[in-house]
């Protein structure tokens, strides 16, 4: 590391003001700042300063998708294998080896796409190139299904990255989560390509990987698919040969889905990571889970048949679909979310509620937690402002008291 310390410090005089290659300063230091830490600090004014800045904080939340990813990635190969019928016959690595090969593509087209945006722009404005999309370009793939083409990857990306974030001034300064307007956008832009029984199942070989064809009894509908096609509240969920699915099957992730959101052990895992490094606020991710369970558990006290989803248990409603996922990495996202300590508790326990409000009493949603999370993006500054003015009143209202006195 420290050969190519010395060599960064050899050629970056070309990318200051005046030197050879000066309209690239921004991405050299954009590259600079990826490999080491910088040691430049604030030149004047009044300033606080701790171990922690974005691109620690970036790192931390990759770590934490890890669990999400890998275990997205082994999902891919045995829902593939298991439409095929070789599950059973097939080994651990040749599975993960099948989700590696499908899931990488994704992964590329994203940051390919959202980091030479992102490069582009902060050249333009003469601005450092911030590490907001390190985390953004590994969550659109997580939240993606795994059949969503790449060029529709890439579209969605670029109008994410530049409408929601650059045209509000870049990484801090967006209203709205990037990664989930991605997912907006490809759902209201190409429905038929964001759910169905194509969606969430890759039934193709690879590079000769998995060959075979597809088992008589396949179906390749999610759970939340099941539920929202159901007719009657009698209905038992399965997976995608028809096998009935378990209570463990939902929590581990062996089910169809969007390739980071089926595992909530994993996401789970993840939560600790955030919650132990102090990276996400334990307020929103616990209130989301509260208003998720209430409004669970007041839908399935009164079952209807004309609304399925309702007769799923609370414990369902929060294991099924990208409810957790969102509660974790979504909701959590400090930018656009409440950054009041009561309003977090607010923020959080009405995404919770909204997020089941819509997947129980909308069947056209069947999965409400990415427009509960975008709404409440939308409320998050509302909220706060009527937290700040809550205060302000009451402390006027002592302060009146005590002069009386």
């Amino acid at each position: 590391m420290k050969g190519l310390r010395k060599y960064l410090d050899k050629i970056k005089p070309n990318f200051m003001p005046g030197g050879k290659y000066s309209k690239l300063q921004s991405v050299f230091e954009g590259f600079e700042s990826f490999l080491f830490t910088p040691n430049t600090t604030s030149a004047s004014g009044v300033s606080i300063h701790d171990s922690n800045d974005s691109k620690r904080t970036m790192t931390v939340v990759i770590v934490s998708l890890i669990p999400c990813l890998l275990f997205g990635m082994y999902n891919i190969g045995y829902q593939h294998y298991l439409a095929i019928g070789q599950a059973a016959s097939a080994g651990f690595w040749e599975m993960f080896a099948y989700g590696l090969l499908a899931l990488l593509p994704t992964i590329v087209v994203s940051y390919v796409v959202g980091l030479g945006i992102e490069f582009i722009g902060a050249q333009i404005r003469h601005h450092e190139i911030q590490e907001g999309f390190l985390v953004t370009g590994l969550l659109i793939p997580l939240i993606c299904p795994i059949n969503t083409p790449l060029w529709m990857i890439a579209v969605a990306t670029a109008f994410s990255v530049i409408f929601v974030k650059e045209i509000f001034g870049g990484t801090g300064m967006n209203i709205f989560n990037v990664a989930l307007m991605t997912r907006a956008f490809l759902f209201f832009a190409y429905p038929a390509k964001m759910s169905g029984d194509a969606a969430f199942v890759a039934t193709e070989p690879i590079l000769g990987l998995g060959a075979g064809n597809l088992v008589d009894a396949y179906s390749g509908a999610t759970p939340l698919g099941q539920v929202a096609t159901a007719t009657t509240s009698n209905f038992e969920l399965t997976n995608i040969v028809g096998e009935p699915i378990s209570a463990l099957d939902a929590f581990i992730g062996l089910i169809p889905g969007s390739v980071g959101e089926t595992s909530t052990l994993c996401i789970l895992i993840g939560a600790l990571i955030l919650l132990f490094t102090g990276t996400a606020s334990w307020k929103v991710m616990l209130s989301v889970f509260v208003g998720g369970l209430f409004m669970g558990f007041i839908a399935n006290s009164f079952p209807s048949p004309t609304y399925p989803a309702s007769s799923l248990s609370p414990i369902e409603q929060v294991c099924l679909g990208g409810f957790a996922f969102a509660a974790v990495f979504m909701a959590t996202d400090p930018v656009t979310g409440a950054r009041t300590e009561l309003g977090k508790y607010i923020y959080g326990f009405l995404i919770g509620v909204i997020a089941i409000l819509i997947r129980v009493y909308n069947s056209g949603y069947p999965e409400g937690a990415m427009l509960a999370v975008l709404l409440m993006n939308a409320f998050a500054p509302l909220i706060d402002h009527f937290v700040v003015q809550a205060n302000i009143n009451r402390r006027l209202k002592r302060a009146k008291a005590n002069n009386k006195l």
